[in-house]
């Protein structure tokens, strides 16, 4: 897994609206119509990134609010990978 040049993420970030950086890594939080909803959500990404074998860190607080985190461990950022997961839970959002 190969590492993204910096410039490379920054154009990528620009066509992701709610998508940023911090650190290593790329977030964004989702606002669900409740709990049941917030859940579902994360029940819904659980195959895909297991199916990628790639797996975010997940937080989900205040009964509707999901925070996504991705990064590639392994490469020590940011990877195609991730931009590919991102792709797809933002599939799941539509």
């Amino acid at each position: 897994m190969t590492k993204l040049a910096e410039t490379e993420i920054q154009r990528r970030l620009v066509a992701l609206p709610g998508w940023r950086r911090e650190g290593d890594a790329i977030t964004k939080e989702f606002v669900c119509a409740g709990f049941t909803e917030a859940t579902q959500f994360i029940a819904a990404i659980a195959p895909v990134a297991d199916a990628m074998d790639h797996h975010p860190d997940v937080q989900l607080y205040r009964y509707k609010r999901v925070k996504i985190i991705l990064t590639t461990h392994r490469a020590g950022g940011l990877t195609e990978n991730d931009f590919a997961l991102v792709a797809k839970i933002e599939e799941l959002r539509r």
